[in-house]
């Protein structure tokens, strides 16, 4: 069996891949910052897979916390894939960015480029010897410009071009950073939180997409789960 690292599991687009990825016979280190929130997905996550899961409360931005999901994954036997969904919107409401309030930023920045970083940098050594595969989780917000997405957007268009670089720096492994777009996820409602966001797409219907690439290996590069999905549907 394979192992993978997937932060973020305790909810929403994360929950539903790490399922998805049990079912596939794969091994899991997942964690997210709420205990409670995390031990429900972990049994969830095991009675769908024959494979380990491994939990690990925790903040991606403390180093200590990502050294010990990456040992966690060596003591597995080693990994081949880590997956960077952990993600922190911010305000709710947005604000814009002539009042966004720069303490937050910097947490924003820490959660969504400086964190997943860290996970890739720790990881490298196996992911090199295993030819494996970095998914980072991205938004259309870090490439179009939508009113009061400023923070959260520039965390992600960071992240997309950290992602570009690493696949030209790190040829024998795969890097993917993938929109999968709307979703009716919390942090979506968080966005949005006067709006009825019950007509979006629950994220167990993009997880396909993230399996498509994982399975026909796709090169390095930016996808969209509905353009995956969507050639999926004409074959």
């Amino acid at each position: 069996m394979s192992t993978a690292i997937v932060t973020g599991a305790s909810r929403g687009f994360g929950r539903a891949l790490a399922i998805e990825l049990a079912r596939s016979g794969w091994n899991l280190v997942i964690d997210a910052r709420d205990g409670s929130d995390l031990e429900a997905a972990s049994a969830a996550i095991d009675d769908a897979g024959t494979g380990d899961v491994v939990a690990i409360p925790g903040d991606v931005t403390d180093p200590r916390h990502a050294t010990l999901l990456v040992d966690a994954a060596i003591e597995a036997g080693g990994f081949s894939l880590l997956v960077n969904n952990a993600s922190f919107l911010g305000p709710s409401p947005q604000p814009t960015v002539s009042e966004y309030p720069l303490d937050v930023l910097h947490e924003v920045l820490a959660t969504n480029l400086m964190a997943p970083l860290r996970l890739i940098q720790l990881s490298l050594p196996q992911l090199r010897a295993a030819g494996g595969t970095v998914v980072n989780v991205t938004s259309d917000a870090a490439v179009e410009g939508y009113e009061g997405w400023g923070g959260y957007g520039s965390s992600k268009a960071g992240l997309e071009q950290l992602s570009n670089v690493l696949a030209v720096e790190e040829p024998d492994i795969t890097v993917y950073w993938l929109d999968p777009g709307d979703m009716n996820t919390r942090m979506h409602q968080e966005a949005f939180p006067e709006e009825d966001i019950s007509d979006r797409p629950l994220p167990e219907t993009r997880v396909p997409a993230f399996i498509r690439l994982l399975e026909e290996r796709y090169p390095s590069g930016r996808y969209q789960a509905e353009d995956l999905l969507a050639k999926e549907t004409r074959q």
